[in-house]
C-alpha cells in the first residue's frame, strides 16, 4: 500500500513502515474523523434543501454506506430521549396512543450516535 506524504507525492512506503511517528498518526486520524464529520454535515444540509426525491435517495445512500442510517420512526412509540414531538394526531384507538404517526423531518444517527432527532408528529387520545 502506498503512503504519500502531505504534499502528494509517493513515499514509497507500506503500511509497516515506522518512519511516521505516532502523535503524526493520530493527528492525521483526528484530521480525518474531523473532514467525515464536516462532510456529513454537509450531505446533511442539503438533503434539507433537496427537492429531488431522486437526489435525496442518493444522499441517503451515500450516508448509509458509512453508517449514517436515516431515521423515520412511524409506527415505534414516541421516545422523548430520542424523538422531538413536532405536533399531535388526535385518536379514538388507545392502541395508537404516544405512537408515532409521521416523521416531519427526518433524522440521523451515525452508528449509535444520535446526529439529529426526527421531528415528529404523534397520535394522542382525544379528550372528551
Amino acid at each position: 500500500m502506498a503512503w504519500f506524504r502531505k504534499d502528494g507525492t509517493d513515499r514509497g512506503s507500506t503500511a509497516s513502515d515506522t518512519d511516521v511517528h505516532p502523535l503524526q498518526q493520530v493527528t492525521d486520524l483526528e484530521r480525518a474523523l474531523a473532514d467525515r464529520q464536516a462532510l456529513i454535515q454537509m450531505c446533511l444540509y442539503a438533503l434539507d434543501r433537496a427537492r429531488s426525491g431522486g437526489v435525496v435517495e442518493r444522499l441517503e445512500e451515500g450516508l448509509a454506506a458509512i453508517g449514517v442510517q436515516a431515521l423515520r420512526p412511524e409506527g415505534e412509540r414516541f421516545d422523548p430521549a430520542r424523538h422531538e414531538a413536532g405536533g399531535a394526531v388526535p385518536t379514538d384507538d388507545p392502541a395508537l396512543d404516544g405512537i408515532v404517526a409521521e416523521t416531519e423531518v427526518t433524522g440521523f444517527a451515525d452508528h449509535d450516535r444520535l446526529l439529529r432527532a426526527p421531528i415528529v408528529t404523534v397520535y394522542a387520545k382525544k379528550t372528551p
